[in-house]
């Protein structure tokens, strides 16, 4: 997958740092990954994490420009898909009404290729009709979702709202970017 561009949205949830696994195993398949971080994500997972391991600079600032072509706008034309892992509930409703307050949501806007979200919340949130709706909304307009899987969450119950396992968000990249390719091999 040499030459792919990944954007990897990391938000506010516990499992954020799952999403330093997950980027330690998309450069070992050649990726090159940029990583946007929510200012709740940097609560949890330090930008420094991520910038070892991508060897890219971490944007969680709509204002640091080095140049005259907005960051979020230079992304979304280089990268070949967008995910978000873990994906709150707070970006899935931001991201189906539009909303574009920080650099996630600005560049998530932005990017009109394929999108993969990994959800990660308690049950609960994950079971809201708002939710569900948002969720419902993004599939409509042609987003991929990976999980939520049934697991231990960090209230300390089993229930579905766990991240799915990072190798099989991984294979999904994988099988996301190769049907990319066998669609425009067609076209």
């Amino acid at each position: 997958m040499k030459n792919k561009s990944i954007v990897l949205g990391v938000t506010g949830s516990i499992a954020a740092y799952k999403a330093a696994d997950l980027v330690s195993k998309l450069i070992k398949l050649d990726y090159d990954v940029t990583v946007i971080m929510t200012e709740s994500a940097k609560k949890l997972i330090s930008d420094q994490t991520f910038l070892t391991l991508s060897r890219n600079p971490v944007i969680s600032d709509l204002w640091s420009v080095d140049n005259w072509k907005p960051e979020h706008i230079q992304l979304a034309e280089k990268s070949s898909l967008f995910v978000v892992a873990p994906c709150t509930a707070n970006f899935m409703g931001k991201y189906a009404a539009g909303i574009a307050d920080n650099a996630l949501t600005t560049y998530a806007l932005s990017h009109k290729k394929k999108v993969l979200l990994a959800p990660a919340m308690h049950v609960d949130m994950w079971e809201h009709a708002a939710v569900q709706n948002n969720c419902k909304v993004l599939m409509e307009r042609g987003v991929y979702f990976i999980g939520p899987d049934t697991g231990n969450l960090a209230c300390g119950i089993t229930g579905k709202g766990h991240i799915s396992d990072i190798s099989s968000i991984v294979a999904k990249i994988g099988n996301i970017l190769k049907d990319d390719k066998n669609n425009n091999s067609q076209v």
